[in-house]
């Protein structure tokens, strides 16, 4: 999520047990016709910001039982039902950018490019009151350009995004409220757009990236560290991205911090890299090309969206193959990539695909430009939970080989996106014969093999392959004919012979 902070608590970061929370089977979930730029969670609502008219429910076309949501839509976080909170947002570029929830879930935050929220004049920011899903009547600052970004702590409102001018001051890129809206002496001069934004107050930090060169007159590429009262620089990071890499996202945990990049051009950096929040040290850094949008860290992983699709160099990564990942999920500490891999397609836009995610009643949502979730139509917006509903698709066999008494067969490993060890179960003539357990991902797809000892005669083979939760259909049945043994051969001339002189045996 654009500028979304995901805090932990201490005891789910020291939960790490390195299994995804979550299923990469999505759950049920409303469509938007458009772009989802932001989501936010509060109380049990997500809330849902873009650039889109309509929405409709799981399973619709596009253009079927649409029903009205200008830029902004609210849900049940744990059931996905579609809820009555539905101001419009409207005017100028009429696209809702940025969302966060004060500490307390009382205050809904908006930001991005409006100029009326129903029938109220406002300018590209504005606070609801979630209780009632109301207008705030005091925080409605005058933003003078689109707001990308906001943070919020329990004293004050961070903007941060194109702006020259807040409340007909001159703030540049960043800028500091109250809750009520009133302009803080916070000062920073931003050269260039600011796309992210998280607070750590306890360690008197402000983290802001983007797509800046130069903060409060010195280099500072992308990612620098402020004063969260005064906006002086307390960290710049030389080194830590090139030239043409923007910051899209950061969040932190009790700890550390992580950012994600999107780069175009040669020698980008598209990736993510963990830092301490204590020093400002780099932890880690993975080198995964394809424009991170969003972060999320929860119990010891991050979850991270982009189109990822050159990781052959982090831990558990996949090699370059012409196509993309879209979700990934990776160790806090190691940055190994753990197999889970629901996906997406680019969609429409920029053909990014997911921009952003947030989380709220164990349900982990998702929403950007795409138009598929794992190859099934599903538009902006999808979920996932914890039940693992989907079995592995079922290869075909094929005979590799006969001996006498023997068939060899063949078959290519099936994948799973949610487990990496599947078991494959061989029937024959719909007796279970055969047990094989191998390891797959959708990049490393291993040939295996089964050689089956059977008595001579023609005989029918399937297999199945099961997760361990979810199995597949029996495969199409393989007819094999086994030949005898020799022994076999060359008695049944002799018992031919015998049958036909009369000798029973």
């Amino acid at each position: 999520m654009c500028g979304t902070t995901a805090l932990l608590d201490a005891s789910l970061a020291a939960a790490a047990d390195g299994k995804p929370a979550f299923s990469a089977d999505p759950l049920a979930t409303w469509q938007t016709d458009g772009i989802v730029w932001s989501l936010a969670a509060a109380n049990g609502v997500v809330y849902v910001g873009g650039t889109f008219e309509t929405v409709r429910p799981p399973g619709a076309a596009p253009g079927q039982q649409q029903v009205k949501r200008q830029n902004f839509a609210a849900f049940d976080a744990a059931t996905g039902k579609l809820l009555p909170c539905a101001p419009a947002f409207t005017g100028h570029n009429h696209t809702v950018r940025a969302m966060k929830a004060s500490p307390d879930g009382r205050v809904l935050y908006v930001g991005g490019s409006f100029s009326k929220v129903g029938s109220t004049r406002v300018a590209n920011a504005v606070a609801l009151d979630t209780s009632g899903c109301t207008l705030s009547k005091t925080f409605r600052p005058s933003v003078s350009a689109t707001v990308r970004a906001i943070e919020t702590t329990d004293k004050v409102i961070y903007l941060g995004g194109d702006f020259g001018r807040v409340g007909g001051q001159s703030r540049n890129r960043v800028a500091a409220l109250t809750p009520k809206g009133d302009l803080l002496p916070f000062r920073a001069d931003v050269d260039q757009p600011v796309r992210a934004l998280a607070a750590a107050l306890s360690h008197g930090r402000l983290f802001v990236g983007g797509d800046f060169e130069a903060v409060n007159g010195q280099g500072a590429r992308s990612l620098v560290t402020l004063n969260p009262t005064t906006g002086k620089t307390v960290f710049r990071y030389p080194g830590w991205f090139p030239p043409q890499s923007s910051v899209k996202a950061i969040a932190r945990d009790n700890t550390r911090f992580f950012v994600g990049a999107e780069g175009h051009g040669p020698g980008i950096f598209d990736g993510r890299i963990a830092g301490r929040l204590t020093n400002g040290t780099m932890v880690w850094k993975d080198t995964c090309r394809g424009a991170t949008q969003a972060l999320l860290p929860y119990k010891g992983l991050l979850y991270s969206a982009s189109h990822a699709h050159d990781c052959h160099a982090t831990p558990g990564g996949f090699p370059e193959r012409g196509d993309r990942q879209h979700l990934l999920v990776q160790s806090l500490d190691t940055r190994k990539i753990l197999h889970w891999f629901p996906d997406t397609n680019d969609g429409v836009g920029e053909h990014v695909g997911p921009r952003a995610l947030a989380l709220s009643k164990g349900v982990l949502w998702a929403g950007g430009e795409f138009t598929l979730v794992n190859d099934a139509p599903q538009q902006g917006l999808t979920r996932f939970g914890s039940r693992d509903t989907g079995a592995p698709k079922v290869p075909a066999l094929s005979l590799a080989d006969t001996d006498p008494g023997k068939a060899t067969l063949a078959w290519r490993a099936s994948w799973d996106r949610d487990d990496a060890s599947l078991t494959y179960r061989i029937y024959r003539d719909g007796k279970l014969v055969a047990q094989r357990a191998k390891e797959s991902t959708y990049w490393d797809l291993p040939r295996m093999t089964h050689t089956d000892s059977a008595p001579a005669g023609r005989h029918r083979y399937q297999i199945e392959v099961t997760d361990g939760t979810n199995t597949s259909p029996k495969s199409a049945a393989l007819y094999v004919t086994v030949p005898a043994q020799p022994a076999q051969a060359a008695q049944e001339p002799q018992a031919a012979e015998k049958r036909a002189e009369g000798d029973p045996r």
